[in-house]
């Protein structure tokens, strides 16, 4: 117990560290608050008049795509981060402190989540502006920026896997586009899983990031009454199927970076 103790609080100092550089660096909170903006504006106003959702709004059937995509996008902090204090030999001075091996990881992406809940509630904003509302209650919102936030966070340790391994910040920025953009466009992300070809659609019905999207948007009441129910378990158990993919990215992630944390930290 003691040494949870010890790893928690050790991971504070680094989460407090990271939140702090937001001052020294404000060039992050400004890619944190305009991209979400952009996202929301850009596809309610481009794509909103031309895509037809049968039984409802457009819009309100986008934010929740919407959200999930830039919480995932948010993760992409955690590896870029790493990487940077590889490169910049920090993490080797983090080494020789008298600190948990695991606690600069733990505080890495603990701060990523605060980057994402200022993500969140600027676009929960934008989108109000662009006609999205929630309909089942400020529970239910809440559970659904709460699921948003812990996808994120397991998240957050495929990328900080993928910064202990790459060179540079520039690498792990073109390695997370790799592996982001498959799951986030090809899903119910924009449009319904049911309009994309056999394929594809297979591919997006057991993506977690359409069954994160499908939970968002029925505990916020965005799903119209013109798209059928899911057939396919995953989608129609969206909530319990998201939780399963949190559990099991972290079981498997969160030791394959602390040992990676040891190799890498020498390398830099």
């Amino acid at each position: 117990m003691s040494r949870i103790i010890r790893t928690l609080g050790d991971g504070w100092v680094i989460a407090r560290r990271n939140v702090i550089k937001i001052r020294r660096v404000p060039e992050v909170l400004v890619f944190v608050v305009i991209s979400p903006i952009m996202f929301v504006l850009l596809f309610a106003y481009v794509f909103g008049g031309s895509i037809d959702i049968p039984g409802g709004s457009y819009r309100e059937f986008l934010i929740g795509g919407i959200f999930a995509q830039t919480v995932i996008f948010g993760a992409t902090f955690t590896g870029a981060g790493i990487a940077d204090d590889i490169h910049k030999g920090i993490i080797n001075r983090f080494r020789s402190l008298p600190m948990a091996k695991s606690a600069v990881l733990v505080g890495r992406t603990a701060s990523d989540v605060i980057y994402n809940l200022i993500s969140l509630l600027i676009m929960a904003l934008s989108g109000f502006i662009v006609g999205w509302r929630f309909h089942e209650g400020l529970l239910n919102a809440a559970l659904g920026f709460g699921l948003l936030l812990l996808f994120a966070y397991a998240f957050s340790w495929i990328m900080g896997y993928i910064g202990l391994l790459v060179p540079s910040v520039e690498v792990i920025n073109n390695a997370a586009f790799m592996v982001i953009f498959p799951l986030t466009f090809v899903a119910n992300t924009f449009v319904p899983a049911e309009n994309l070809p056999t394929v594809l659609r297979v591919f997006a019905e057991w993506n977690p990031v359409s069954a994160v999207t499908q939970a968002v948007r029925d505990l916020f009441g965005n799903l119209p009454t013109g798209i059928p129910e899911p057939t396919v378990w995953p989608l129609r158990n969206s909530i319990l199927y998201t939780l399963i993919w949190v559990v099991l990215i972290i079981a498997v992630f969160a030791p394959l970076a602390v040992r990676r944390y040891g190799t890498a930290a020498k390398r830099g």
